[in-house]
């Protein structure tokens, strides 16, 4: 049962790799920083949540657009332990793309953690742009 559903997971994750890439060459120049908003889990739309709880053990980035609002995520795959955050430290518009640059932050040195891994991720939404989204 298990092997099955790795098999389902991975050409789920191989089927979303297809549909939604695309080859595009970015000049990465910042034309205007794009304001977003941090979206809560409880928040986040349901197709967009299965997709990211099937994806979550991998280091993964992806974007979805639901009524004109367009979700951005990033996650970092499975972590030791707690205590792990996911920080936007760069979102703009280019000529051509929508950049975004993120950063995982890991534990304080004195933070207490929970002993069970973790699989932190961030997502975010702002107007939908009409433009590629390039991850930095």
């Amino acid at each position: 049962m298990k092997k099955k559903r790795r098999i389902a997971i991975g050409l789920l994750a191989v089927m979303l790799c297809i549909c939604g890439c695309s080859v595009e060459t970015t000049d990465g120049s910042k034309e205007q920083e794009l304001e977003f908003t941090i979206v809560e889990e409880h928040e986040i739309p349901e197709e967009l949540m299965t997709q990211i709880e099937a994806q979550k053990e991998m280091d993964f980035k992806l974007t979805y657009e639901s009524d004109d609002i367009l979700y951005i995520v990033r996650g970092y795959g499975e972590q030791e332990t707690g205590g792990y955050s996911v920080a936007v430290t760069d979102l703009y518009e280019s000529s051509n793309a929508v950049c975004v640059r993120t950063e995982l932050i890991g534990p304080g040195e004195n933070e207490t953690v929970a002993k069970s891994p973790s699989f932190p991720y961030i997502v975010v939404c702002l107007p939908t742009q009409g433009k590629t989204v390039c991850f930095l």
